[in-house]
């Protein structure tokens, strides 16, 4: 895909509120006629959460905004008034808006926090737009997107970046400024985009409500107060975001219908459907996504497929809301009848890959599927969270993809706030046993705090788990460029997020070659 660097201007104008006023300024008859057809008053400015766009298609894209001149109200609506506001959105092929070419109004509602989830279609595949919203006599900040290549496009690159894990009290989202500058067609998230704990952190950076999430207003607010980062609006505002929660968007180590065990109310299965009810509900209004993973209750639509020309068939998974109940006994984690995926997951993924014509197959997985030993010699020990916890599952995965024959089949990993690059075996007991593929964990924006280049559970991995070729515990994200004949990712990480204004560089570019699974070389 064709790219062009994103100057630094370009990455301010994304990243604050002062670009929806000078646009206005520059564009007063189109405020005046939308003014006109809407003739609310509102306390303050609407935009003070920024825009995004997300999950594109070759022929559109959805646009996300929300309402909010009062972001952090006490009773989560954001300073709205309670009735309907028609919002008014424009797409254009430049970033002047002098040649629009498509424009709509969405009804944005009260009961879902006047959040806006435009679905735009009739644009051209593989092309970079623009787009903003009016309300009033107000106008956003502007964002820039990208809808995909049509399907089989011959393509010969593609380049994102992912991310995961940014509790506001570890750390500044500096990460985020880079990655806005980053030329990206896509930016993936995995999951724990907030966190429901209290606390105050060291840092200055104490969370909103100040005590854990539970209710929808608790989550509307604490949403808020992540979206008002200006980081994280520009990165949001440079390129189409694909998500999907993990725990932390609902509760730490929550597992289907059941809570982590503790002392809440929520130990009831009934409260804590009611709980991921609200949390999907606040998860759904704060990010771009279609209605088809608009939140009935406690259930969302969250696995889907996404395709790339002929270049990249991207499944997005959901490993919470299926799964068994985490174990306390390790002995069990082969038990043939316990599920990560659910049956109807399962079934749907590998049929996906099997009938992929992509180049390359990639998982957007929230918990890491190699095996990880956590302890020096005997015996050895596992996270019972992760795909460890359900090997027997995990196994049914890889000797599907082994039998299907997928070709470059790699996974991308959030969760564990560091970052492994690892070959997958079909028997992880057995080092000579055959590759299927590769896994590229991620770490975190902030959460864990500064970090360090290697601490004692990386020493730990990469001694007992020989299939691990690169281990480092810095904070950042990482930028995978797909080719024709190899892709790599750029592990990119800042030295810390304790204050502002952290450079970024790359600690590590890790090599996977089309048609050889696992990690080809490293170079730091």
């Amino acid at each position: 895909m064709t790219h062009s660097p994103l100057p630094r201007r370009r990455f301010l104008a994304l990243g604050g509120v002062a670009a929806g006023a000078a646009i206005f300024a520059a564009d007063p008859a189109s405020a005046t006629s939308a003014a006109s057809n809407d003739r609310i008053t509102l306390p303050g400015y609407a935009f003070t959460l920024g825009v995004a766009s997300g999950d594109p298609t070759p022929d559109g894209v959805v646009l996300w905004t929300r309402l909010a001149p009062d972001p952090l109200a006490g009773d989560g609506l954001g300073g709205m008034p309670h009735r309907v506001v028609n919002v008014r959105w424009e797409v254009a092929e430049d970033e002047r808006f002098r040649h629009v070419v498509r424009r709509g109004v969405h009804r944005a509602t009260p009961d879902w926090a006047h959040s806006v989830h435009a679905e735009v279609h009739g644009l051209r595949p593989d092309r970079v737009y623009w787009y903003r919203f009016r309300v009033a006599d107000q106008v956003s900040p502007v964002g820039r997107t990208r809808t995909a290549p049509r399907p089989g496009a011959a393509l010969q690159s593609l380049t994102f970046a992912y991310a995961s894990c940014q509790a506001y009290t570890d750390g500044y989202f500096t990460a985020y400024e880079h990655m806005a500058r980053e030329d990206l067609d896509l930016v993936v998230h995995l999951g724990d985009y907030i966190y429901e704990g209290g606390g105050a952190g060291t840092i200055g950076r104490a969370h909103l409500p100040a005590t854990e999430t539970f209710s929808l207003t608790d989550y509307r607010i604490r949403y808020a107060q992540y979206k008002l980062d200006p980081a994280l609006q520009a990165a949001h505002a440079a390129a189409p975001w694909v998500v999907a929660p993990d725990d932390h968007d609902v509760e730490n180590n929550w597992a289907g219908d059941h809570s982590q065990p503790d002392t809440e109310p929520d130990q009831d299965p009934a409260v804590f459907r009611l709980r991921r009810a609200a949390a999907y509900q606040a998860y759904y209004e704060n990010l771009p996504l279609r209605a088809a993973s608009m939140p009935r209750g406690p259930e969302m639509q969250v696995y889907r497929r996404l395709r790339f020309g002929d270049l990249l068939q991207l499944d997005v998974l959901d490993t919470r809301r299926f799964r068994d109940q985490q174990l306390t006994d390790q002995s069990l984690r082969w038990d043939p009848k316990r599920q990560m995926l659910g049956a109807k997951q399962e079934t749907w993924l590998l049929a996906g890959l099997g009938a992929s014509t992509a180049r390359w197959n990639v998982l957007g997985n929230q918990i890491f599927a190699m095996e990880a030993d956590h302890t020096d010699g005997e015996p050895e020990t596992f996270g019972m969270d992760t795909w460890d916890g359900y090997a027997a599952a995990r196994q049914r995965l890889f000797d599907g993809v082994a039998r299907r024959h997928v070709e470059n089949f790699i996974i991308i990993t959030g969760d564990a706030h560091r970052s492994v690059a690892a070959d997958l075996k079909l028997d992880f007991s057995e080092p000579r046993s055959r590759t299927i593929g590769t896994e590229f964990l991620g770490t975190s924006i902030s959460s864990g705090g500064n970090g360090t280049d290697m601490d004692a559970l990386g020493v730990t991995w990469l001694a007992e788990n020989p299939h691990m070729r690169f281990h480092n515990s810095q904070r950042g994200y990482q930028v995978c460029h797909l080719g024709r004949r190899e892709m790599y990712t750029d592990y990119r990480v800042v030295p810390f997020v304790n204050a502002p204004n952290a450079p970024v560089s790359t600690r590590a570019r890790v090599h996977v070659q089309s048609g050889r699974p696992g990690v080809a070389h490293v170079s730091a």
